[in-house]
């Protein structure tokens, strides 16, 4: 049956039409918020846009080093602003932006719904400043900020990334695309080892006023770094003489430097290797040793003639460098290849350093790359190769990531020359140079090192790079520690008073000491009697 509506279906019919209308201009509208408004923002700020979550990034026990947190960015439609001049004054100052800029921009955008991006990633503290302001047009947009909950601790290993979420620099730029595509890293940080290494180093510039200090902690087995630390980390602490120098820069990885005696691990090692030395065999020291027309001198006073484990023991140069010479520069140069000494080292932060080396190696550049003169390598190089040189003689890769069980690889030297360089560190501890760092119950062995620093040419007697490498424990390496100090001087480090020995071994062991016990390292220190009695 057909005939006109009735009431009930003009009403249905008006109903519908009016929905129709009402998600009409909703389309409208969102496409004027989206479209229309996105395209004067990005006139205005062409990089404005909401970027997409980063991922968490943890330490090995799973303490939250990084993560996105949803912020704003603030923009207004100048077309509403009454008096332009006062906001742009007002938005300024709750910003930091330029007030003049901003004014420029409203000028150049004053029609209905253009937009000007005032301030991106605005903190609440902003945020509720801009709210009071009270000002006609102003809009908050959803965008994401990288927040540190452990501020600058391992802040240089971390790295920073930009304000569309990308990865600047250390990690956060070696695993961007992991992070970005939304999975977490766990790295092999312990920040309860980082916060103690950076502690101990920290102080100890501050004791010998130095300009800058470093330091590694890296599991031998493994490759894992458990802590890094580069100071100063922060523009304030930069002291006199620092100009130049970049709080921001992780030196242990993309600086290099003439380590000085510690690189005689290698020297000896490799001639324990191919048997050219017998520990026990004397060498002439005298008052140097003569190369061509040079002459290699120690730092110290040394006797005649040294045995072959006393001359690393008291770090002697012009011991080393026969040593050395021994070996040859194309087998010298073909070894240091072989431990990763003459190549960038490569880990999760892609920024390793180049070291730096002779481009003609022949005789005296053997006898000083002996000693640790005329070749730069980054500090995480030499640890690196310094950790194969102790557990077994295996090749392991560093990794800022959290590994699980033993990680090393081919065999670069023999069990048995492995197990005699322990042996010729733990004297050197015990015997030697590095008897500060000596710490009871976890035997530790380990070497100095004191190298003339380069200024227009020429070393410079009085200005020092000093360090030590420390393992622990030496009979079964577990880890290993370096640490290192740029130009220690003053009332407690003098002249010999500098020399590595008095200043790099202590802050060693002490940082073994108290890493010891968070890495739950047995001791082997004798038991207290029960109280009231003596040890």
């Amino acid at each position: 049956m057909s005939g006109a509506p009735s009431i009930v279906q003009r009403r249905i019919a008006i109903t519908a039409l009016a929905c129709v209308l009402a998600f009409a201009l909703i389309g409208v509208r969102l496409l004027d918020l989206t479209l229309l408004r996105a395209r004067s923002a990005i006139a205005a700020f062409p990089s404005a846009h909401v970027v997409a979550s980063r991922a968490d990034i943890v330490d090995r026990n799973g303490l939250l080093l990084a993560r996105d947190l949803i912020v704003h960015d603030v923009s207004v439609q100048p077309y509403l602003l009454a008096d332009r001049a006062a906001a742009a004054r007002d938005l300024g100052m709750a910003t930091g932006v330029n007030a003049q800029r901003l004014l420029h921009q409203f000028a150049e955008h004053d029609k209905p719904n253009q937009f000007v991006l005032i301030a991106r990633q605005v903190t609440p503290d902003i945020e509720d400043r801009l709210t009071g302001l009270a000002l006609p047009g102003l809009e908050f947009d959803p965008a994401m900020k990288r927040f540190y909950p452990q501020d600058r601790a391992a802040g240089q290993v971390l790295g920073q990334t930009d304000a569309d979420g990308r990865g600047l620099t250390g990690v956060e730029l070696g695993l961007d695309r992991q992070l970005r595509a939304g999975r977490s890293v766990q790295l092999s940080l312990d920040m309860r080892v980082q916060f103690a290494l950076a502690h101990e180093v920290e102080a100890a510039r501050e004791q010998y006023n130095a300009k800058a200090a470093g330091g590694i902690v890296i599991n031998v087995n493994t490759g894992e770094i458990l802590a890094m630390a580069s100071l100063p980390d922060a523009a304030s602490d930069l002291g006199d003489g620092a100009a130049g120098a970049n709080p921001t820069r992780n030196r242990m990885l993309r600086d290099i430097y003439e380590l000085g005696s510690v690189f005689k691990i290698f020297a000896f090692t490799l001639a324990v290797q191919d048997h050219t030395i017998r520990l026990d065999e004397t060498f002439r020291i005298g008052s140097g040793f003569r190369i061509g027309r040079y002459t290699i001198h120690d730092a110290e006073h040394m006797p005649a003639t040294l045995a072959a484990r006393d001359i690393l023991a008291q770090s002697s140069n012009a011991g080393t460098a026969q040593i050395a010479l021994r070996s040859g520069p194309e087998r010298q140069q073909a070894f240091l290849r072989t431990m990763g000494l003459l190549s960038p080292v490569h880990s999760e932060d892609p920024e390793g350093a180049k070291p730096l080396f002779p481009r003609r190696w022949g005789q005296t550049e053997t006898a000083t790359v002996g000693f640790g003169h005329g070749i730069s390598v980054s500090p995480l190089s030499f640890v690196t190769a310094a950790a194969m040189v102790v557990n077994g003689g295996r090749r392991i890769t560093p990794t800022f990531l959290k590994r699980s069980g033993d990680a090393r690889g081919e065999q670069v030297i023999s069990p048995e020359a492995s197990a005699t360089m322990r042996g010729l560190l733990r004297y050197v501890v015990t015997n030697g140079t590095g008897r500060l760092a000596d710490i009871q119950g976890y035997d530790v062995g380990g070497k100095t090192g004191s190298a003339e620093k380069i200024e227009h040419g020429r070393y410079v007697a009085h200005k020092l790079l000093t360090s030590f490498c420390a393992v622990f424990p030496i009979d079964d390496p577990r880890y290993l520690v370096f640490v290192l100090l740029d130009e220690p001087h003053g009332a407690n480090a003098s002249g010999v008073m500098a020399l590595a020995g008095h200043t790099a071994a202590p802050l060693a062991g002490r940082v073994v000491a108290r890493i010891a016990p968070m890495l739950e390292m047995p001791t082997d220190a004798p038991m207290l009697a029960e109280a009231g009695g003596s040890p």
